[in-house]
């Protein structure tokens, strides 16, 4: 190099890090959120890049390199943001990280700038979007714990009653067996009883071998009773076992399928009452729409045909309805004329000739009712006057 002629520039080829900050970036469905994410870049040494990065960036400092790469690398990461959803960006982050890395790398080795890595490093929002999304899962794994607790208890529920159930036969079977065991013991001991008492007799005089015959009767007349009375228990140990299988019959299984009987009834009701009510309903507006149409329909009629009826007969009379109209309205033009004299609580009159007093107020409604002719001529061109003359004649 030659001083003075000639420059010497030097360019960095160490591993820059660079911040992408993208603030309130709406989302696919106008979302915003805020992403923050980290890359390195550094300038490529082959000699390739290196020519490329030396022509665009030779000269400039290690933080405007910098704040090119992030300036590229942050228009990618809201380009991106723009096309995912917050859902999306949040749970498949190396999804999110592996398009703007691609995307950006493209740009940035034009450049002679190599992204040797990109991930996110925060996802925040002002809207409290994710939060809401964890409290709806949130809900759903307490709504899932409490309805596989309910199924728990009845799945518990449901084997009690069933091992109840068994306990319940199982010792009654064993009780029917100690009583048929006691009977045969009983039965054995009095038939051994008997043969022993049998055979002393026979070794006896004659006498006390009758009386040990009668005796015999006797013990066996006994042992009938007894044998009666163990079998007559046998049949109210069966009955008490058939009374125990109706009880549990009736007291669990019976009420079980009344319930679910009376939770069907009940729910083939309502819908009943509630197709009802709208079918009701709906005739009610019906027949009420039909009425008020009706009704509508029926006073436009009369009012069409007291219009006919009053054009026909203004067509028939001519002047004689005219007047008989005037002769109607005359009085209330001259109550209404009148009416605010009626009203008034003092009247103060001054004139210098004529008459002063009731007849002057009197003369003075008068005098308003005569203009009227003139007024309605002037208006309507019909001449009151002249109507009312051929009238007379």
């Amino acid at each position: 190099m030659w001083p003075w002629v000639q420059k010497i520039n030097r360019i960095s080829l160490n591993l820059l890090m660079v911040n992408i900050n993208s603030p309130r970036i709406y989302t696919k469905f106008g979302v915003p959120i805020s992403v923050t994410g980290i890359a390195q870049v550094k300038i490529e040494s082959n000699p390739t890049s290196l020519h490329k990065a030396c022509q665009q960036l030779l000269g400039k400092s290690e933080k405007e390199i910098i704040n090119l790469a992030m300036e590229t690398l942050e228009g990618h990461q809201r380009a991106i943001m723009g096309t995912m959803t917050v859902e999306e960006i949040f749970q498949e982050r190396k999804k999110f990280s592996t398009a703007v890395f691609e995307v950006a790398s493209r740009d940035l080795i034009n450049m002679g700038i190599n992204v040797v890595s990109y991930t996110i490093k925060e996802i925040t929002d002002d809207c409290k979007y994710l939060d809401s999304l964890g409290l709806k899962r949130t809900a759903e794994v307490e709504r899932d714990a409490i309805i596989g607790q309910a199924e728990s208890n009845k799945d518990q529920t449901i084997r009690q009653s069933r091992a109840t159930q068994e306990t319940l036969v199982a010792r009654f079977a064993t009780e029917i067996l100690v009583a048929k065991a006691v009977r045969d013991k009983d039965v054995a001991v009095y038939t051994y009883d008997i043969e022993v008492k049998s055979k002393q007799a026979q070794a006896d005089l004659a006498y006390p071998l009758q009386q040990a015959k009668t005796q015999q009767k006797i013990t066996n007349e006994k042992m009938s009773v007894l044998v009666v009375e163990k079998q007559k228990a046998i049949e109210v140990m069966e009955q008490e076992i058939v009374r125990r299988e109706r009880e549990l019959d009736g007291t669990i299984r019976r009420p079980a399928l009344a319930e679910r009987f009376r939770l069907t009834t009940m729910a083939e009701a309502n819908k009943n009452r509630v197709i009802m009510e709208a079918s009701a309903e709906a005739e009610s507006i019906r027949a009420k729409g039909e009425a008020e149409a009706y009704a509508i329909c029926a006073k436009a009629t009369a009012e069409a045909e007291a219009m006919q009826k009053k054009a026909e007969a203004w067509a028939e009379y001519k002047e004689a309805a005219l007047l008989d109209m005037l002769l109607q309205v005359l009085p209330r033009v001259v109550h209404e004329v009148s009416a605010p004299l009626c009203r008034a609580e003092k009247i103060t009159m001054v004139a210098g000739d004529g008459d002063i007093g009731a007849s002057r107020l009197a003369g003075e409604v008068l005098s308003i009712v005569d203009k009227l002719p003139a007024m309605i001529k002037t208006m309507t061109g019909v001449d009151i006057t002249k109507t009312m003359s051929v009238g007379k004649k």
